[in-house]
């Protein structure tokens, strides 16, 4: 109180100190443009942070409050000596006050019909850095996954150094990276190059016999994985990355959705609470699909894509291994086809979590952190759900790294797979019937939920609703469709004996109703954009109906562009461009939205919508993400891919 009573006293003198000035000036202060929107009042935290007093500095905090229909928050810079519950009371009193007037004015009666302010919350954000337990272990975990591949790498240069020959480690290993596919899975004999790589170990290292233990040792096996030597080699390869060839369409189809991904939470995650301006983007962005970046529309559905992928190489990446154990389906199999694509997932997931729990704590965040604080701390005590790939099954104010939600749903589907294979060899009339069932069930699934439950179809500014995240989005039972129709593709495409499409004619019918089923699923949104006060029958046929009618479409052209029908659209999705973009997708999906909250939550000042803008939000994200992800590839995902546990 006597700090307080002496930053007031100074700010009401004709002349005040230097530091009275600069606390009052980092206040917030009402600006223009409320009537679009502009009713936060960040102040600058910076310059509140730099001031220094006689006995004491500046701290930020801010002022929740909400005034009649409108909330927001007003920043102000007040001595370290206070606390939240100081501040609390010196607003609730009226005590901040220069020449009578409250630092904390309200918004003007002629912008808003409400005088009277209600106090929410009180937050000040420290400028020390005061981590806890998980925040140290998760730290650690991160240190040691990147410091073991560049030991490695570094150990495995100094042996390649003191050979008597040169030998590429790559070449060392390949009998591993040759059997790898884009699930990890290896798949090859490797008995004979074994022998052969012994034999050479043995000539290299027979004057040090330390070293030929080492190489004799599984250790030895584990370094080169984790060695950059080993896990650069092919990853910017121009050649197929898909195992067995073929499906050349799906790298770029891969892409071509993680980009429109990107886009899509590039421009949402502003939106939450980021814009000096929501009224106006609300007004122009959500009337319109032309504002591609500034809204990326229905960006639903490249996730559905996603799935759909999965479904497919997961039927196929089965069938191949199924055919490899002389066709048996055994439960070995089963376990070995599932550690895989834990093995695939789980390192690279592991890492973002600790990652961005670490943040937490060592970021100085700003004053538009706080959408996030709460999802980023849900880390700290549903890590576990993470792990066992089950976050998408708990409340979604509980989800750890909210994105991630992808994962275990993804690999929920992914354990149906085998099931549904055995059902197809069984008997294919079964097989039918079962996946049929499944189908309408998803289907009917989505539309009773969202008619139950007065549910929207997706936008951004939904995006917040609780119950459309916790009942509709992220559940298997209403988003198993596409899964499920990959699933059905990919055994059609490995187990076919012809063609489906014999002549043009049904070729170009076919790529007729794709394109304009693709065109009404992206524009319907538009126009059942408001969220329904009652039950209604668009809004739940749409929610229903429009995941496993988008995976469809992208099916047909999987087996359009595969048949030869694809035309000029199979040469665009064929690119050798793409394969590079391919093999780091994973990585770019995970990764992605730590810069943008990144970003978001080290802004001092709101972000002002207009497509320029957004655009080079976009662009910005994209190539930080791409260079990051590249290296995390390298260092955390592609390691685990190679190592051949069955040697520990």
């Amino acid at each position: 109180m006597n700090d307080i009573n002496t930053f007031l006293w100074e700010i009401n003198q004709d002349k005040p100190k230097e530091y009275a000035v600069l606390m009052y000036d980092a206040a917030g202060k009402l600006g223009s443009n409320v009537e679009a929107g502009n009713v936060n009042q960040p102040g600058s935290l910076q310059q509140c942070r730099s001031t220094v007093g006689p006995s004491f500095s500046g701290l930020y905090c801010q002022v929740f409050l909400r005034q009649g229909p409108v909330q927001y928050f007003v920043g102000i810079c007040v001595p370290d000596s206070c606390t939240e519950e100081d501040v609390k009371t010196l607003v609730l009193q009226g005590k901040l006050k220069f020449n009578q007037t409250s630092l904390v004015k309200p918004i003007p009666h002629i912008l808003i019909n409400q005088s009277s302010q209600e106090m929410i919350m009180t937050h000040c954000l420290a400028d020390t850095f005061a981590p806890d337990a998980s925040d140290i272990t998760s730290l650690f975990v991160c240190c040691v996954m990147i410091a073991v591949p560049l030991a490695a790498t570094l150990f495995t240069a100094l042996m390649k150094s003191e050979r008597s020959e040169p030998v590429n480690p790559a070449a060392e290993f390949s009998h591993i990276n040759n059997g790898l596919n884009v699930y990890g899975t290896l798949e090859t004999d490797e008995s004979s190059s074994t022998e052969m790589h012994s034999s050479v170990l043995e000539e290299n290292y027979s004057a040090n016999p330390v070293r030929l233990w080492i190489s004799r040792s599984c250790a030895y096996g584990w370094l080169q994985a984790f060695s950059l030597q080993t896990t650069s080699q092919g990853l910017f390869s121009n050649s197929s990355s898909i195992p067995g060839g073929g499906y050349s369409s799906l790298n770029g189809i891969r892409v071509l959705s993680l980009l429109w991904i990107i886009c899509g939470h590039s421009a949402q995650f502003p939106v939450i609470n980021n814009l000096d301006n929501y009224k106006t983007w609300k007004k122009t962005v959500e009337s319109s699909p032309f504002y591609v970046l500034s809204i990326s529309g229905p960006v639903f559905l490249a996730v559905d894509t996603f799935l759909l992928l999965g479904g497919l190489l997961s039927a196929r990446s089965l069938l191949s291994s199924i055919n490899k154990a002389e066709d048996k389906l055994s439960a070995s199999l089963v376990a070995n086809y599932l550690f895989k694509r834990l093995k695939r997932i789980q390192p690279l997931h592991l890492f973002t979590m600790c990652l961005t729990i670490s943040l937490i704590s060592l970021v100085q965040w700003g004053p538009y952190w706080f959408p996030f604080i709460d999802t980023m701390m849900d880390c700290k005590t549903y890590w576990w759900a993470n792990l066992l790939l089950i976050s998408n099954l708990l409340p979604v104010h509980e989800i750890c790294i909210p994105w991630t939600w992808y994962l275990s749903l993804d690999f929920q589907c992914y354990t149906t797979t085998p099931v549904l294979v055995y059902f197809y060899r069984l008997n294919r009339g079964v097989f039918v019937v079962v996946a049929g069932g499944l189908l309408l069930m998803t289907t009917v699934a989505g539309a009773v939920t969202t008619a139950l439950l007065h549910l929207p179809v997706f936008q951004p500014s939904t995006m917040t609703s609780e119950n459309y995240v916790l009942y509709y989005y992220v559940k298997p039972y209403t988003r198993y469709g596409p899964f499920l129709l990959g699933i059905m593709t990919g055994i059609y495409l490995t187990t076919k004996e012809e063609h489906l499409l014999k002549k043009k004619w049904q070729a170009a019918l076919g790529w007729f109703c794709c394109l304009s089923l693709m065109a009404v699923l992206v524009g319907l949104p538009y126009i059942l954009r408001e969220t329904p006060a009652y039950p209604s029958l668009p809004h739940a046929l749409y929610q229903g109906l429009h995941r496993p009618l988008w995976a469809l479409t992208v099916s047909w052209i999987i087996v359009a562009c595969e048949e030869g029908y694809g035309g000029f659209i199979t040469k665009v999705l064929s690119l050798s461009f793409w394969i590079p973009l391919s093999n780091i997708s994973f990585a770019c999906y995970l990764v992605h939205p730590v810069f943008i909250i990144l970003y978001n939550g080290l802004q001092e000042t709101p972000i002002h919508y207009t497509d320029i803008n957004f655009m080079y939000l976009f662009f910005g994200h994209l190539v930080l993400t791409l260079v990051a992800s590249y290296i995390l590839t390298l260092l955390v995902e592609k390691p685990y891919l190679l190592l051949k546990w069955d040697r520990v």
